[in-house]
C-alpha cells in the first residue's frame, strides 16, 4: 500500500521542531551575555530533544508503513 501521504505531516512537523531547536542553539551560542555552563545546558537539552524528535519520527513511519496508521483507535 502507498502511506506516502499520511508521512508527510509526522515529517513536516518534525522538520521543523529540529530546525528551531537547532536554530534555538546557534541564537544562544551566538549570545554573549550568558554564562557558559547556561550554554551548555541548553545546548545539550536542545541536542537530545532533537534527538528524540527524529526518534519519534522515525518510530511513527516505521508504525504507518506496518499499518497502525491510526493510534488513538486502538485506546
Amino acid at each position: 500500500m502507498n502511506h506516502g501521504k499520511k508521512m508527510i505531516a509526522p515529517i513536516i512537523v518534525s522538520i521543523i521542531v529540529i530546525v528551531w531547536l537547532l536554530g534555538n542553539v546557534i541564537f544562544y551560542l551566538l549570545m554573549n551575555n550568558v554564562n557558559t555552563p547556561s550554554k551548555i545546558i541548553y545546548i545539550v537539552i536542545s541536542i537530545i530533544l532533537s534527538g528524540v524528535m527524529l526518534g519519534v519520527l522515525i518510530s511513527r513511519i516505521r508504525e504507518i508503513k506496518g499499518g497502525e496508521e491510526d493510534d488513538l483507535s486502538k485506546y
